[in-house]
């Protein structure tokens, strides 16, 4: 439709009916443009149209027609109807109504009208008004070049720090050729010259102001000003700092050695500061090693075991982190460690480790030392371990069914193992061959027993008269077994006998360990004999208490140990 009243607004012109014309030109919306030129030869009517409008833009061009007409007051008067102060301040300016251009240019806040009076104001030379004017149109550059050609250097700081970085740099050369050094500083660091102000801050002893611009330094700051910063704050026993900043000036060794002297502790993310990416140069990877393994020295001296493992391991040092991981006592983390290396030396590290754990408890403890020493092929260590195993079935339990078991196993590791020491093998093998036997006779005379009691007495007689029987079997549960089999007969004296005989043996031996409360009081009761010292505890109540505790661990066995 626009187009349509646009031409047929052409035609009505063409033929004389003017108001029709118009009507159409605001109907299409070219009103703006083709009514003034309309209406260009009839100024009254033009004038009369352009009052009667409420058009910004329309008084706007009829302000800019009067003002080449040099009708100012008028222009004036459209000019602040429309609401273009720029327009507005520099008509007023033409006229010499500097004080009415001020009001507008301060109640309106236009920049472009600030500008224009602040030129006016420069071109009068009046630079305090010029500077104010200039610095709210946010032109600080012209407002700080009249400032310092005044020496206004308090105005100039104020106006430099509400500029642009150039600006502040270019004020901060001003102060210092000036030697206000304190004020170049400062804008130095706020410009981004940081470089400049930490030079400046050293050849000035600005040192406050080193405080402040500690936290803005990155690496592309200059390593030498790093290294006299980190100086600065080593005088002043701020190590932190004095650490930070080498780590950006990309001294490592040294920042680690200050971390050890001064027992600052290594974070997580400094460590990851100082942790460099491999690289393809072989002297570059060598420095990256270095650094990450004195890094994992000083955290292992710490006590930061977790983060010293990682760092040997990033080094390639896996017995060192290993080692390190061993220390923090770390079981899961231990046992995860040594599955995921798959190195012989770390699988005995780890078994060796678990070994002093409480694995006679813990059958996956017991799995995983098993599994380490076989992976590791240390039989020799896997034949020690079932030995130990047997020891912890005799002395803790009385198992000798389960002893056995492990001393076959340790036998069997060791006749399959290489050591170097070929005599030393095959006496250490012949020993537990030795063992074996006098275990096997033991076990055979108590299911002997079980068939005809009389032959498995005489065979237990006959087991304590074996010379190395204290290797392999306890003597006192050869007794123990043979004094309750009297006590059973009711055949005291002999039991009695029995008691003294092992006493003989050992006279430091503990009665109760071996043979039950009850079963040593029936004995003494019936022959008369008061229950005294030396006869499973020094008094009655403590021997109570002994029995109660060997009838505890008698009852326990040490359920899912597996030998074969």
């Amino acid at each position: 439709l626009r187009n349509t009243f646009y031409a047929f607004a052409k035609h009505l012109e063409s033929v004389g009916d003017l108001p029709a014309a118009i009507s159409c030109f605001e109907k299409s919306e070219t009103h703006r443009m083709e009514v003034p030129r309309l209406l260009l030869d009839i100024p009254h009517e033009l004038e009369a149209y352009v009052t009667k409008s409420t058009d910004g833009a329309l008084w706007k061009w009829w302000a800019s027609y009067l003002e080449s007409a040099g009708e100012m007051e008028a222009a004036v008067h459209f000019y602040e109807k429309c609401k273009a102060h720029q327009a507005h301040v520099r008509v007023l300016c033409y006229c010499g109504r500097l004080q009415e251009a001020n009001v507008v240019a301060l109640q309106s806040g236009d920049k472009s009208a600030c500008f224009h009076l602040a030129r006016q104001y420069e071109t009068m030379e009046m630079p305090m008004d010029a500077i104010k004017f200039y610095s709210k149109a946010t032109c600080f550059t012209n407002a700080i070049r009249l400032a310092k050609d005044l020496h206004m250097d308090n105005e100039l700081m104020n106006l430099a720090l509400q500029g642009t970085k150039e600006d502040m740099t270019d004020v901060a050369r001003y102060f210092e050729g000036a030697l206000m050094h304190d004020k170049a500083v400062l804008l130095y660091h706020k410009g981004g010259a940081v470089a400049k102000a930490l030079d400046l801050s050293f050849r000035t002893k600005q040192f406050s102001a080193l405080q402040s611009m500690a936290g803005d330094l990155d690496e592309t700051t200059d390593p030498e000003l790093l290294v006299k910063c980190s100086e600065f704050f080593q005088e002043h026993e701020q190590f932190d700092k004095a650490i930070d900043m080498l780590v950006i000036a990309k001294k490592y060794l040294e920042a680690l050695e200050l971390c050890m002297q001064h027992h600052i502790t290594i974070t997580d993310d400094l460590a990851e500061r100082m942790t460099l990416e491999k690289q393809d140069l072989a002297s570059e990877n060598e420095f990256r090693i270095q650094v990450l393994e004195r890094l994992a020295e000083i955290c292992e001296a710490q006590g930061s075991y977790h983060l010293a493992t990682k760092k040997f391991t990033q080094a390639g040092s896996r017995t060192k982190a290993m080692k390190a991981l061993l220390k923090s006592g770390d079981m899961e983390r231990i046992v995860f460690f040594a599955n995921v290396s798959r190195q012989r030396e770390l699988y005995v590290m780890a078994a060796n480790w678990l070994q002093q754990q409480d694995w006679r408890k813990d059958a996956e403890i017991m799995k995983n030392i098993i599994t380490y020493y076989t992976k590791a092929k240390a039989l020799d260590s896997l034949a020690g371990f079932y030995d130990s195993c047997a020891q912890v079935e005799i002395d803790d339990y009385q198992n000798y069914d389960k002893a056995l078991k492990a001393l076959t196993e340790a036998f069997k590791c060791l006749t399959k193992a290489k050591l170097k020491n070929v005599s030393t093998q095959e006496s250490q093998a012949t020993f537990i061959k030795q063992r074996i036997n006098i275990v096997e006779k033991f076990i055979d005379a108590k299911r002997a027993y079980e068939q005809d009691h009389n032959e498995g007495i005489s065979a237990m007689q006959l087991l304590l008269d074996e010379p190395d029987l204290e290797t392999a079997v306890r003597a006192g549960d050869v007794y123990g077994f043979m004094i309750e089999h009297m006590a059973r007969q009711e055949n005291f004296k002999q039991a009695f006998s029995l008691m003294q005989e092992m006493r003989q043996r050992d006279a430091s031996v503990n009665m109760a360990y071996f043979v039950n409360m009850a079963t040593i009081e029936r004995i003494h009761h019936s022959l008369g004999i008061p229950l005294g010292r030396g006869m499973g505890g020094e008094e009655m109540g403590d021997g109570e208490e002994i029995a109660d505790e060997v009838d505890d661990e008698v009852d326990v066995e040490l359920d899912g140990h597996a030998y074969a």
